[in-house]
């Protein structure tokens, strides 16, 4: 099973990930996004990791902030990292409709260690969880590939994404408009996609 995969290794690798993970690329687009939603607002970050820098920058920003991950490891380590969150253990894939009531959702690097057929109900889900006029803040992967990686940060990882041009056609499905889609410069391609619904 791909999740079990995903979970297995981010376990393994979640210390040596969080503090090698790029600290600088997600600010700019949580910029652009934290003034799409009202401070005091409750943001869910999905597949949100060690906290930093993304949760830690919400907080700072006045929102509220609950995250989830399917990593144990990982969440030991957003609580420590950014205790002023709300943090639970738990898999994207396992959703429910309107199981949450937030502002924003923000999901770096997770929605594509997920099977790619399960992407536009990942997005319809996000969508149930907020009200017309809440924000998303996605990366997604940039071109086609699905498979696996014998070495990323010393454990194995499953990827699936669509391209980038598909990508956007989910988002807007789910009831999303874009208001930003890029490709980033980075040595590892994200697409990076900011909507509101």
């Amino acid at each position: 099973m791909a999740n079990d995969l995903v979970k297995k290794g981010y376990e393994k690798v979640a210390d040596d990930y969080a503090a090698k993970r790029n600290q600088f690329e997600s600010i700019k687009y949580l910029e652009i996004f934290s003034k799409l939603i009202e401070k005091g607002k409750t943001i869910l970050d999905i597949g949100c990791g060690g906290g930093k820098p993304v949760d830690e920058f919400l907080v700072k920003h006045g929102f509220v902030v609950n995250g989830i991950d399917i990593s144990e490891r990982m969440i030991e380590l957003a609580r420590n990292n950014v205790p002023e969150a709300f943090y639970e253990v738990k898999d994207m894939s396992d959703l429910s409709e309107e199981e949450y009531c937030v502002d924003g959702i923000v999901s770096f690097y997770a929605i594509f260690h997920t099977p790619r057929e399960k992407h536009q109900e990942i997005l319809n889900k996000f969508s149930s969880f907020m009200p017309k006029g809440g924000a998303i803040l996605i990366t997604m992967g940039s071109s086609e590939w699905e498979g696996t990686e014998d070495d990323f940060h010393g454990a194995k990882m499953f990827w699936s994404h669509y391209g980038a041009d598909k990508n956007k056609e989910l988002v807007e499905n789910a009831g999303f408009e874009i208001i930003l889609n890029e490709i980033t410069s980075s040595e590892e391609k994200h697409q990076v996609i900011i909507a509101k619904k």
